[in-house]
């Protein structure tokens, strides 16, 4: 099954963003939920974390936190980290962990070192990356071929490219600004 995941970005939200989150999980558009809240204190992302997990598991959609270790294990949840994090963060071995990564070699060595899921990217021109190229779909091929782990992409992924995505061999997609916007 090709898995939509929704990543957070409150401030690209009109309403707020535990509403943004109902909406989307209410209408079943994503299967899991990133909370990406860089800013955030440790204290306020496990508090809007508490909220956002409540939200996320009434619906039936998998949680992920993005960066915070503690907060995952508190809230005995999965995590999401940067590849420089994965390499320097002391996380419990035992947590379900996705991985973003640039490169082939940062995805071969985070599935080495224990990565559970990678996030690939950024595959498209987004907003969120300006004045960066995009890596694009030979990009994705690549790092789907190179590593037995399933692979979702991120960056600039629409209706209009998410068919491309799928045939390039990734398990499935995450999406911000769609989803923040929608």
């Amino acid at each position: 099954m090709f898995k939509r995941i929704a990543v957070t970005n409150r401030s690209l939200c009109s309403a707020g963003l535990e509403e943004q989150v109902e909406k989307i999980c209410k209408e079943r558009l994503c299967e899991a939920l990133i909370l990406r809240e860089k800013d955030l204190s440790e204290q306020d992302y496990l508090g809007l974390a508490m909220t956002i997990k409540a939200v996320c598991n009434e619906y039936g959609v998998d949680f992920i936190c993005n960066n915070m270790p503690s907060v995952a294990e508190k809230l005995g949840c999965k995590m999401q980290l940067s590849y420089q994090s994965f390499l320097e963060q002391n996380w419990e071995r035992d947590t379900y962990v996705w991985v973003s990564v640039h490169t082939v070699e940062e995805a071969v060595n985070a599935e080495k070192l224990g990565a559970n899921a990678l996030i690939a990217g950024h595959i498209f021109m987004t907003d969120c990356k300006k004045g960066l190229a995009p890596r694009g779909l030979d990009f994705l091929k690549d790092i789907c071929r190179a590593v037995s782990i399933p692979v979702f992409a991120i960056g600039g992924i629409d209706d209009s490219n998410s068919e491309a995505v799928k045939l390039a061999g990734a398990q499935g997609e995450c999406r911000m600004s769609w989803y923040m916007r929608y």
